[in-house]
Protein backbone atom coordinates (compact mmCIF):
# COMPACT_ATOMS: atom_id res chain seq x y z
CA UNK A 1 0.00 0.00 0.00
CA UNK A 2 3.14 2.26 0.50
CA UNK A 3 3.65 2.67 -2.73
CA UNK A 4 0.01 3.70 -4.19
CA UNK A 5 0.03 6.41 -1.56
CA UNK A 6 3.46 7.48 -3.14
CA UNK A 7 2.14 7.74 -6.30
CA UNK A 8 -0.95 9.59 -4.53
CA UNK A 9 1.07 12.06 -3.53
CA UNK A 10 3.12 11.91 -7.07
CA UNK A 11 0.18 12.84 -9.09
CA UNK A 12 -1.26 15.62 -6.72
CA UNK A 13 2.08 17.20 -7.04
CA UNK A 14 2.16 17.09 -10.61
CA UNK A 15 -1.73 18.26 -10.64
CA UNK A 16 -0.79 21.91 -8.00
CA UNK A 17 2.13 22.20 -10.40
CA UNK A 18 0.06 21.96 -13.53
CA UNK A 19 -2.87 24.29 -12.06
CA UNK A 20 -0.32 26.72 -10.59
CA UNK A 21 -0.41 30.25 -12.55
CA UNK A 22 2.59 31.79 -13.35
CA UNK A 23 3.04 34.84 -15.57
CA UNK A 24 5.20 37.94 -16.67
CA UNK A 25 4.07 42.26 -16.39
CA UNK A 26 5.80 44.54 -18.36
CA UNK A 27 6.06 48.07 -18.98
CA UNK A 28 8.10 50.20 -21.29
CA UNK A 29 8.91 53.09 -22.89
CA UNK A 30 10.60 56.62 -22.36
CA UNK A 31 10.86 55.93 -18.85
CA UNK A 32 12.70 52.18 -19.82
CA UNK A 33 11.74 48.89 -19.08
CA UNK A 34 10.01 47.61 -16.01
CA UNK A 35 9.59 43.66 -15.04
CA UNK A 36 7.95 41.75 -12.77
CA UNK A 37 7.46 37.89 -12.63
CA UNK A 38 4.17 36.23 -10.96
CA UNK A 39 4.14 32.90 -9.36
CA UNK A 40 1.38 32.14 -7.90
CA UNK A 41 0.37 34.34 -5.66
CA UNK A 42 3.94 35.68 -5.61
CA UNK A 43 4.95 38.74 -7.12
CA UNK A 44 8.56 39.04 -7.70
CA UNK A 45 10.29 42.63 -9.09
CA UNK A 46 13.04 42.16 -11.63
CA UNK A 47 13.74 45.66 -13.23
CA UNK A 48 14.15 47.77 -12.48
CA UNK A 49 16.75 46.79 -10.13
CA UNK A 50 16.11 48.30 -6.10
CA UNK A 51 19.00 50.58 -4.51
CA UNK A 52 20.86 48.53 -1.65
CA UNK A 53 20.57 49.63 1.60
CA UNK A 54 22.32 49.75 4.12
CA UNK A 55 22.32 48.29 7.76
CA UNK A 56 21.63 51.31 9.59
CA UNK A 57 18.72 51.30 6.70
CA UNK A 58 19.61 54.44 4.58
CA UNK A 59 20.25 53.93 0.92
CA UNK A 60 23.86 54.09 0.11
CA UNK A 61 24.91 57.16 -1.64
CA UNK A 62 25.24 56.85 -5.55
CA UNK A 63 28.74 57.80 -6.79
CA UNK A 64 28.91 60.89 -8.88
CA UNK A 65 27.25 60.41 -11.93
CA UNK A 66 29.75 60.20 -14.58
CA UNK A 67 28.64 61.97 -18.20
CA UNK A 68 27.04 59.09 -20.09
CA UNK A 69 28.70 58.04 -23.24
CA UNK A 70 26.32 57.70 -26.33
CA UNK A 71 25.63 54.53 -27.48
CA UNK A 72 26.36 54.18 -31.24
CA UNK A 73 25.41 51.05 -33.29
CA UNK A 74 28.23 48.14 -33.97
CA UNK A 75 29.40 48.38 -37.08
CA UNK A 76 31.42 46.82 -39.60
CA UNK A 77 34.94 47.04 -40.59
CA UNK A 78 33.22 49.22 -43.98
CA UNK A 79 31.48 51.60 -41.00
CA UNK A 80 28.04 50.27 -42.62
CA UNK A 81 25.75 49.77 -39.49
CA UNK A 82 25.51 45.70 -38.53
CA UNK A 83 21.92 44.54 -39.94
CA UNK A 84 19.79 42.14 -37.72
CA UNK A 85 19.90 38.61 -38.93
CA UNK A 86 16.26 38.50 -39.17
CA UNK A 87 14.09 40.26 -42.04
CA UNK A 88 10.55 41.60 -41.74
CA UNK A 89 10.02 38.48 -44.53
CA UNK A 90 11.45 35.86 -42.14
CA UNK A 91 9.14 37.67 -39.47
CA UNK A 92 6.21 36.85 -41.75
CA UNK A 93 7.56 33.16 -42.35
CA UNK A 94 7.44 32.15 -39.05
CA UNK A 95 4.27 33.79 -38.02
CA UNK A 96 2.65 31.99 -41.32
CA UNK A 97 4.64 28.73 -39.98
CA UNK A 98 3.91 29.05 -36.76
CA UNK A 99 0.27 30.20 -36.21
CA UNK A 100 -1.86 27.27 -37.30
CA UNK A 101 -0.43 24.42 -34.88
CA UNK A 102 -0.14 27.48 -32.22
CA UNK A 103 -3.49 28.35 -32.63
CA UNK A 104 -4.78 24.68 -32.41
CA UNK A 105 -2.95 24.45 -29.50
CA UNK A 106 -4.41 27.60 -28.10
CA UNK A 107 -7.96 26.46 -28.69
CA UNK A 108 -7.25 23.24 -27.27
CA UNK A 109 -6.89 25.27 -23.58
CA UNK A 110 -10.02 26.75 -23.80
CA UNK A 111 -8.88 30.50 -23.47
CA UNK A 112 -6.15 29.35 -20.60
CA UNK A 113 -4.03 31.85 -21.17
CA UNK A 114 -4.90 35.49 -19.89
CA UNK A 115 -3.02 38.57 -21.67
CA UNK A 116 -4.02 41.53 -18.90
CA UNK A 117 -3.33 45.03 -19.32
CA UNK A 118 -2.66 45.07 -23.28
CA UNK A 119 -2.09 48.42 -24.17
CA UNK A 120 0.43 49.31 -27.11
CA UNK A 121 1.58 52.16 -28.74
CA UNK A 122 3.56 52.08 -31.86
CA UNK A 123 4.12 55.17 -33.80
CA UNK A 124 6.95 54.59 -36.72
CA UNK A 125 9.32 57.06 -37.74
CA UNK A 126 9.12 58.03 -41.54
CA UNK A 127 11.70 60.73 -41.67
CA UNK A 128 14.52 58.91 -43.46
CA UNK A 129 12.45 56.67 -45.48
CA UNK A 130 8.56 57.96 -45.33
CA UNK A 131 7.57 55.30 -48.34
CA UNK A 132 8.53 52.31 -46.56
CA UNK A 133 7.52 53.90 -43.24
CA UNK A 134 4.24 54.01 -44.85
CA UNK A 135 4.01 50.35 -46.08
CA UNK A 136 4.95 49.27 -42.83
CA UNK A 137 2.25 50.40 -40.96
CA UNK A 138 0.05 49.34 -43.51
CA UNK A 139 1.33 45.58 -42.89
CA UNK A 140 0.96 46.33 -39.30
CA UNK A 141 -2.67 47.67 -39.24
CA UNK A 142 -3.49 44.88 -41.40
CA UNK A 143 -1.82 42.39 -39.09
CA UNK A 144 -3.79 43.84 -36.20
CA UNK A 145 -7.19 44.24 -37.72
CA UNK A 146 -6.95 40.67 -38.90
CA UNK A 147 -4.99 39.19 -36.11
CA UNK A 148 -6.72 40.54 -33.21
CA UNK A 149 -10.18 39.02 -33.37
CA UNK A 150 -8.48 35.96 -34.16
CA UNK A 151 -6.15 36.03 -30.96
CA UNK A 152 -9.51 37.47 -28.60
CA UNK A 153 -11.28 33.88 -29.65
CA UNK A 154 -8.29 32.00 -28.28
CA UNK A 155 -6.79 33.65 -25.16
CA UNK A 156 -8.52 35.85 -22.97
CA UNK A 157 -7.79 39.58 -23.21
CA UNK A 158 -10.19 42.01 -21.45
CA UNK A 159 -9.81 45.10 -23.21
CA UNK A 160 -7.48 45.11 -25.24
CA UNK A 161 -5.81 48.66 -26.61
CA UNK A 162 -3.31 49.12 -29.61
CA UNK A 163 -2.45 52.08 -31.07
CA UNK A 164 -0.19 52.64 -33.98
CA UNK A 165 0.58 55.68 -36.25
CA UNK A 166 3.61 57.41 -38.51
CA UNK A 167 5.56 60.58 -37.34
CA UNK A 168 7.04 61.78 -40.21
CA UNK A 169 9.31 64.24 -38.36
CA UNK A 170 10.80 61.60 -36.34
CA UNK A 171 13.69 59.23 -37.22
CA UNK A 172 13.07 56.38 -35.27
CA UNK A 173 10.23 54.54 -33.80
CA UNK A 174 8.96 55.21 -30.96
CA UNK A 175 6.74 52.08 -28.63
CA UNK A 176 5.82 52.13 -25.42
CA UNK A 177 3.26 50.08 -23.64
CA UNK A 178 1.90 47.69 -20.85
CA UNK A 179 1.27 43.99 -21.53
CA UNK A 180 0.72 41.18 -18.80
CA UNK A 181 0.71 37.30 -19.55
CA UNK A 182 -0.47 34.74 -17.42
CA UNK A 183 -1.05 31.04 -18.13
CA UNK A 184 -1.25 27.84 -15.84
CA UNK A 185 1.91 25.65 -16.24
CA UNK A 186 -0.30 22.71 -17.98
CA UNK A 187 -1.25 25.17 -20.52
CA UNK A 188 2.55 26.12 -21.59
CA UNK A 189 3.60 22.41 -21.39
CA UNK A 190 0.15 21.84 -24.05
CA UNK A 191 1.02 24.61 -25.88
CA UNK A 192 4.76 24.01 -25.98
CA UNK A 193 4.16 20.16 -27.22
CA UNK A 194 1.43 22.08 -30.00
CA UNK A 195 4.14 23.73 -31.48
CA UNK A 196 7.46 21.82 -30.64
CA UNK A 197 7.93 20.41 -34.00
CA UNK A 198 7.00 22.55 -36.10
CA UNK A 199 8.89 25.60 -34.19
CA UNK A 200 12.45 23.33 -34.77
CA UNK A 201 11.44 23.13 -38.52
CA UNK A 202 11.63 26.54 -38.91
CA UNK A 203 14.07 27.14 -37.14
CA UNK A 204 16.23 24.85 -39.35
CA UNK A 205 14.76 26.47 -42.53
CA UNK A 206 15.84 29.81 -40.75
CA UNK A 207 19.22 28.75 -40.19
CA UNK A 208 19.73 27.80 -44.06
CA UNK A 209 18.68 31.27 -45.31
CA UNK A 210 21.51 32.59 -42.91
CA UNK A 211 23.76 30.95 -44.42
CA UNK A 212 22.64 30.90 -48.08
CA UNK A 213 22.78 35.18 -47.05
CA UNK A 214 26.18 34.81 -45.42
CA UNK A 215 27.46 33.19 -48.21
CA UNK A 216 26.04 35.98 -50.66
CA UNK A 217 27.16 38.49 -48.96
CA UNK A 218 31.14 36.84 -48.58
CA UNK A 219 30.87 36.18 -52.74
CA UNK A 220 29.74 40.44 -53.00
CA UNK A 221 32.37 41.70 -50.94
CA UNK A 222 35.05 43.49 -53.25
CA UNK A 223 38.31 41.57 -53.68
CA UNK A 224 40.83 43.78 -52.07
CA UNK A 225 43.82 44.45 -54.03
CA UNK A 226 47.26 43.59 -52.41
CA UNK A 227 49.32 46.15 -53.77
CA UNK A 228 47.05 49.10 -52.31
Amino acid sequence: MLWLWILLVIAALILLVCVTRVGVWAAFGGDGVRLDVRVGVLRVHILPAKVKKRKGGKAEKKKKAKPEKKVEAKTDEGGEKKKLPFTFEDVKDAVRTLFPPLRRALGRTRKGVRIRPLRLSVVLGGLVDPAASAKLYGEIQAAVWNGMPVLEKLVDIPEPYIHTGVDFLAAAPAVEGEVGVTFRIGTLIAVGFGIAFPAVRWFLKFRKRLKKRAAEAEKAEPVKDPAA
